[in-house]
């Protein structure tokens, strides 16, 4: 086997995947943007308009870290309080599960379709809202583009006897875990994390327990930009930062130790390994904000004790 075009071939689709998300980003930052940034500072209503509100801006904006990032902004400005973006946060945990569940349902195969509708709106859109939104629609062609070319790329790998040992290595949650977390902070997407285990799930080349751990892991390491955001920022505005960071740490610590019954629910719920793994990612992340939302408020003032008020940090 030549390995050397596989991994050609897979660092291809990956910069495909990778662009797409940057472009799908920018469009929608700059046709939605401005309205996701006054929709957030509205999100005060509750502890349950505020998880709604984190799941819209997730799903538009096709990032979670984009929403946490806009939410630490609007904290530090003081046109959110700290309290009410412990909801958003969450929010924004659920919404990036929605890309996960597209990946699944292979719809690459209709990319070309959707490059050729984006670069149409792009290039032939009359003002600049429609040509940001072509560029949307462009960029998440790429991104199907992207998946499409990594899953023919690691197809060879069916008879690597070699990278089926390494990847049953990953069945190991610590193993699976750490490696998903690496990779999310090197490539600064858990998106495409995620993306590359079901695409390799798709291709039968990864079992759903090691899919799993690696779905986990990616909800670790895509904490590494949004900590990154606080630097420099008020002490409520690191407040969400750490806020984001433990509710991660602390939900994939009790995904690890119930791994197999949540393997075993996906499995109840039918489909191809592919779309199991696109479920876990949903399940686990609905059902760690669901059993965390009633409790913000107390989380809420035990992280005003263990980062007191003392000026702003950097």
């Amino acid at each position: 086997m030549q390995y050397t075009e596989v991994v050609l071939g897979m660092v291809a689709g990956l910069v495909l995947f990778l662009y797409g998300v940057s472009r799908l980003a920018t469009g929608m930052r700059a046709v939605a943007g401005e309205r996701m940034q006054r929709m957030l500072a509205r999100a005060t209503t509750n502890r349950f308009a505020g998880v709604a509100t984190g799941t819209i801006a997730t799903t538009v904006l096709d990032s979670s870290s984009v929403t946490i990032i806009m939410v630490i902004a609007l904290v530090d400005a003081g046109l959110l309080t700290f309290q009410a973006s412990l909801g958003v946060i969450l929010g924004a945990n659920i919404g990036t599960t929605i890309s996960s569940q597209l990946i699944a349902l292979d719809v690459q195969k209709y990319s070309p379709i959707v490059l050729g509708i984006g670069g149409l709106i792009m290039f032939a859109g009359r003002s600049e809202s429609w040509r940001h939104a072509g560029m949307a629609v462009f960029g998440i062609g790429l991104v199907f583009f992207g998946l499409s070319q990594m899953g023919a790329a690691v197809q060879p790998l069916k008879d690597s006897a070699r990278f089926t040992a390494w990847m049953t290595q990953l069945e190991n949650p610590a193993y699976g875990v750490l490696a998903g977390a690496i990779i999310t902070v090197v490539l600064q997407s858990s998106s495409a994390t995620v993306g590359i285990a079901i695409t390799l799930a798709s291709q039968d080349l990864l079992k759903l327990p090691a899919g799993v751990a690696i779905m986990l892991g990616a909800e670790i390491g895509t904490c590494a930009d949004t900590l990154l955001a606080t630097l420099g920022r008020s002490r409520d505005a690191l407040r969400a930062g750490i806020f984001h960071l433990l509710f991660n740490v602390l939900t994939v610590i009790v995904g690890v130790s119930l791994l197999n019954p949540l393997v075993n629910f996906v499995v109840s719920l039918g489909g191809g390994t592919a779309q199991q793994i696109a479920s876990a990612h949903v399940t686990f992340n609905v059902v760690g904000a669901a059993a965390l939302v009633l409790f913000l408020a107390p989380i809420g003032a035990l992280l005003e004790r263990i980062v007191p008020s003392q000026g702003a940090v950097g």
